[in-house]
C-alpha cells in the first residue's frame, strides 16, 4: 500500500494553535499503480538531434534530383543555353565544365562563370522567363537536365532544398554586383588583379596557384579587354617576379601590387 506525507501549516498562520504533527495517509492502490506506470515525459532536447539526422543533406537532394532528370553528353563548344531564350530546364553539372557569358550583337563576350561537376545553371527555369545568359562546354561534359515541372514536384517535396537553391542563386547575385563594380570602378590591372586573388589557392610551398588551365583569351574574357592587354600584362609581372607559369598554370609568387 503507498503511503503519502501530508505536511503541516505553515508556521506564520499557526499562531497559537497546537502544534499539529504531520500525519501519513495511505493512497488507494489504483492512484499509485496509475503513477507508476505512467511513461516519463519526452525531452525535446533528445528530439532535435533525431530530426536532424533524418534531414537529407543539399548535396545528397542534388544528386536525387538529378536522377529525375535526363542524362545528356555535351562535345566542347556545344551551346547549352542561348541568352533570350525560355528556359524551361534546370542543367546539373554531372561532369565536365560550363561557361556562363554575354554577349552583345558585334561577338563581344564576357564570361561571367564557370560551373563544374555539382553546381547547375538554368535557375531562371523556375519563372519561366528567357535566360539572362548563354552557358556552352568549354570541354567534354554530361549534365543531367531537370524539366521545370519536375523541378517544382521536387521543391514541394523537400522545401529545405529551395533554401538552398535560393541561397545560389543570392551568391550568383552576389558575385554578378562585386563584377559589376569591378568593371565600373578598376582599369584593366585591378580586373585581372581581383580575378586571380579569387582563383588562387594556396600551396605547401606557401605560394598560390590557379587550379584551372586558363589561356590568355580566356583570361581577357572574364575582365573584359582584349588579349593583348593580357599577355602584355602577365608578361610584365613574370618580369617583376609576381607570377609565373608552372605546367601551364598560374602560379602566384608573392602579393600583386595595388597598382601597376
Amino acid at each position: 500500500m503507498a503511503l503519502r506525507l501530508v505536511p503541516t501549516a505553515p508556521a506564520h498562520l499557526r499562531g497559537n494553535a497546537p502544534t499539529i504533527a504531520p500525519t501519513i495517509q495511505p493512497v488507494p492502490a489504483g492512484v499509485a499503480a496509475a503513477h507508476a506506470s505512467a511513461p516519463a515525459p519526452a525531452h525535446t532536447p533528445a528530439f532535435w538531434p533525431e530530426k536532424r539526422r533524418t534531414q537529407r543533406r543539399p548535396a545528397a537532394l542534388m544528386r536525387e534530383l538529378a536522377e529525375r532528370g535526363t542524362e545528356r553528353r555535351y562535345r566542347k563548344g556545344v551551346l547549352l543555353i542561348q541568352e533570350g531564350e525560355v528556359c524551361e530546364s534546370l542543367y546539373i553539372v554531372l561532369s565536365g565544365r560550363l561557361r556562363a557569358f554575354a554577349s552583345d550583337p558585334s561577338g563581344k563576350e564576357i564570361t561571367l562563370g564557370l560551373h563544374a561537376s555539382g553546381d547547375f545553371v538554368g535557375e531562371t527555369a523556375l519563372d519561366g522567363g528567357p535566360c539572362s545568359v548563354s552557358v556552352e562546354a568549354i570541354e567534354p561534359s554530361v549534365c543531367a537536365i531537370v524539366p521545370r515541372e519536375t523541378l517544382t514536384a521536387f521543391i514541394a517535396e523537400h522545401p529545405p532544398f529551395a533554401l538552398d537553391l535560393l541561397a545560389h542563386v543570392v551568391r550568383r547575385a552576389r558575385a554578378a554586383t562585386a563584377s559589376a563594380r569591378s568593371f565600373a570602378l578598376l582599369d584593366v590591372y585591378g580586373r585581372l588583379s581581383r580575378l586571380l586573388n579569387e582563383l588562387a589557392e594556396p600551396q605547401p610551398d606557401g605560394n598560390r596557384r590557379v587550379p584551372e588551365r586558363m589561356t590568355h583569351q580566356q583570361i581577357a574574357d572574364r575582365v573584359v579587354c582584349s588579349r593583348e592587354m593580357i599577355s602584355r600584362l602577365l608578361k610584365d609581372l613574370e618580369a617583376g617576379g609576381y607570377v609565373a607559369q608552372v605546367e601551364r598554370r598560374l602560379v602566384l609568387l608573392r602579393s600583386l601590387p595595388a597598382r601597376w
